[in-house]
Formats: C-alpha cells, structure tokens, sequence
C-alpha cells in the first residue's frame, strides 16, 4: 500500500495554513481535517485545486441539497468501508 507524506495542520505555514484555515472556517465542529484532502498537502497548489472542484461538485445548490449529497457520501463510504 501507498504512503504519502503529509503536513500536519500544526506544522503548516504560509498558503498552505491559509488553506487549512478556509476548511476550518467552513466546516465548524469537525476537529480532523479530513485525510482524503490531507494527502494533498505537500503540493499546496493540486490541493487548492481539488478542494475548490470538490467543493463546487458537491455543496453548490442544485437538484440535491447539501444534507442530502452528504447522506449518500456518508453511505457510499460506509459500504466501501472507507473512514471519510
């Protein structure tokens, strides 16, 4: 299996805090910053990518709400046995 390198959220500097900060901002509550984002963070710029298609994909109103797309986000991940 794969092992990818991470920053810490405590060990993060510059735009990389910037961006782990802006997550934190908009999730309230969650105390982990989520690890399928966290693999992305020794390459600040892929990372910034993938969070703002992520976010645009999944929590921009349209024909399914927010509660609703994290419902079957939260199924699908529970029958693939996936922690996030």
């Amino acid at each position: 299996m794969p092992f990818i390198r991470w920053i810490e959220e405590h060990e993060a500097t510059g735009e990389l805090a910037d961006y782990m900060q802006k997550w934190r901002d908009a999730n309230p509550g969650r105390n982990k910053f989520p690890d399928i984002i966290h693999c992305f963070t020794s390459r600040v710029d892929v990372m910034k990518q993938v969070m703002d298609i992520s976010y645009t994909l999944h929590f921009s109103q349209g024909h399914l709400n927010r509660r609703t797309k994290e419902m079957i986000a939260t199924f699908v991940s529970g029958l693939n046995r996936c922690p996030y």
